[in-house]
């Protein structure tokens, strides 16, 4: 029976042996720099002065349909690069990831547009994620609503720039959030905001989780993954190094951290 459950689950992502490297530039600018660069591109070889960071190492797992998988990890452990793959913002160096539907990415530094008051970007943000103009109407109200940002005044009428950095990310988390995702990645954005927006958050992600898509958390506060996530995957210098339940990760995770 068990294997039968475990045949009818619906993969959503799925990473085989997946490499990410980037390639720094270390060399120093200076007069004559471009000249040296297009020479050294044409050489089509080796760069000399570039510097590979290899910041996923071969990982693999298979994610589905109606789990919340918190990702976890020390600064610089992969975390970020493994969603932004996910995402298909990165090329794979090795290995392959492997999606069904599309996956969405948000993160706090998500771009909207700093010129425009908070009621167009909450348009232009629900077209972004391919919503109707019919549908970003009939939801505006709550995504307003959601965010709290009109709680001390009428904010949603003025440019985004007037905000702070705490208003900024509980406005995207709220457009992201009224979209059902096929893949919703969520970068820190319960790091900004007071407990009661945090609280909100939560739930809005166990009540995405249950309408059958997956959810993907990047935290490093290990109550919001408790409350939040059925499944953790714990990266530790590009390397999976730890996949289940989520009480169990942690908890050796917090044996390492020493917290």
């Amino acid at each position: 029976m068990a294997e039968q459950q475990q045949d009818q689950r619906v993969p959503t992502v799925i990473a085989d042996e997946l490499h990410i490297v980037y390639r720094v530039n270390g060399a120093r600018t200076g007069k004559g720099s471009a000249t040296a660069a297009l020479s050294r591109i044409l050489k089509r070889g080796e760069e000399r002065g570039v510097r590979k960071v290899h910041a996923v190492r071969g990982v693999s797992f298979v994610a589905y349909r109606g789990e919340a998988i918190g990702l976890i990890g020390s600064n610089g452990s992969g975390k970020s690069t493994l969603l932004r793959a996910i995402a298909g913002l990165l090329p794979a160096e090795r290995g392959k990831v492997y999606t069904d539907g599309q996956p969405s990415l948000l993160g706090v530094n998500a771009a909207l547009m700093n010129d425009l008051t908070g009621e167009r970007n909450v348009i232009l943000g629900g077209l972004a994620m391919g919503m109707t103009r019919e549908q970003i109407k009939a939801r505006y109200q709550e995504i307003v609503d959601f965010s709290g940002i009109n709680e001390k005044g009428d904010f949603i009428t003025l440019p985004m720039r007037t905000y702070s950095s705490g208003m900024a990310a509980r406005l995207r988390f709220s457009i992201a959030a009224a979209k059902d995702h096929d893949v919703l990645m969520i970068d820190e954005a319960l790091a900004t905001g007071d407990r009661k927006f945090q609280t909100r958050s939560e739930e809005r992600i166990r009540e995405l989780k249950k309408e059958a898509g997956t959810v993907f958390l990047v935290s490093h506060n290990n109550k919001s993954i408790r409350d939040t996530c059925n499944r953790v995957l714990w990266l530790e210098r590009g390397e999976l190094r730890m996949d289940g339940p989520t009480d169990e990760v942690l908890k050796e995770y917090e044996k390492f951290t020493g917290k």
